[in-house]
Order: structure tokens, then sequence, then C-alpha cells
């Protein structure tokens, strides 16, 4: 009997009756269609997962070496943040306070005279408030020379509370003389219960 006529006369229900090769042929291929299902609806979702898994475990080792250096510079940090209070402590401390202004207004003044430049206007203006201080804009027009403000600039910046300079213009005058408008704003602590 040929093969062609095995097969035809092949009997679906009565597997165990058929021939050993073709025995061995249908388990083959029966095993074949198995692996590939579970391949196919198992392991490729395995896969997905893993590959999942792995995206979530970079994410996660990147977070935990970032946060590992800020642990392993936290005693700096503290530190750091200690002479950053001290810091602020001592600014704080070169603010005048309401009693100390009118002073630190006559030193202003004293040091443009000491420098030889000539007023035309020194004129406190109102303080505006901020969170923990004031600030106190003086507009200031002065004559003189070019070294003399410069003279001017630095006195102010070397006196003993915060006052900075701001819109500086210079102009020539008739005759070749400077004439330089300015605000000086200088600062201090507001005091308690004061906003």
């Amino acid at each position: 009997m040929s093969i062609a006529d095995q097969f035809k006369n092949l009997d679906p229900q009565n597997p165990g009756a058929w021939p050993f090769l073709i025995q061995c042929v249908a388990g083959l291929g029966l095993f074949v269609v198995v692996v590939f299902l579970g391949f196919y609806l198992n392991i490729n979702s395995q896969r997905d997962d893993l590959a999942n898994a792995q995206s979530k475990e970079v994410n996660l080792k990147t977070t935990f070496e970032k946060k590992q250096k800020q642990a392993a510079n936290l005693n700096a940090l503290k530190d750091q943040m200690k002479e950053m209070e001290q810091s602020f402590g001592d600014m704080l401390r070169q603010l005048p306070n309401k009693t100390e202004v009118p002073g630190l207004i006559v030193d202003i003044s004293q040091t443009g005279l000491a420098s030889g430049l000539q007023f035309v206007l020194f004129q406190p203006q109102r303080e505006h408030k901020a969170e923990f201080y004031a600030e106190l804009p003086i507009k200031i027009e002065v004559t003189g020379t070019y070294h003399q403000f410069g003279e001017f600039i630095s006195g102010i910046a070397a006196l003993p509370r915060i006052v900075t300079t701001h819109d500086i213009q210079i102009k020539k005058l008739k005759g070749g003389e400077l004439q330089m408008s300015a605000v000086a704003k200088t600062y201090r602590a507001l005091e308690e219960g004061e906003s």
C-alpha cells in the first residue's frame, strides 16, 4: 500500500491505529503548532513585560544614583546652608534700622562732599517695603570730574551699611564740567510687626 493510500485510509477518530511514521509526523506537527502558539501567546507577552521591566530598572537606577549623590553630599549641603544662614545674618546686620537711616543719609552726602563733588540735588524718596526689608531711594545730582564720580561711588560701596547705586547717567555741561545723576538705594531691616 502506498503512502498516499495510507493517508486516505486514516481514521481521525482513532489515531492510535495510524502507522508509526504518520503518528511521528502528526506528533511532530502538533508539537510545532503547540510550541509556536505557546511562544506567540505566552512568551511574546512576557518579552513585552521584560522590556518594560528593563526600562523601569534603568529609570530606577538613574533615580537611585541621583539620590545617592544627594545623600553623599548631604553634610556638605548642610555646611553650605549654615554658611548661607551666617552670611544672611551678616547681611541683615548691615541693614540699618529706622534710627540709623538719617545717619546713613548723612554718610552718603559726606562721601560726596569728601570726593569734591558739588550737590545739585539730594532728595530722599518714599521708601518701598519688601518681604523683610525696606528700600530707601535717594535721587542724587552732582557735578564734578569723572575721577570724583568714581571716588564717590567707591566711597558709597565702602560704607559699613549696604548702599547700591542705580540709573547712573553722566552728561557734559557747558564749560567742560560733568554732571552725574543717579539713584542711591539704601535698605533697612523691617522691625517686628512692620510690613
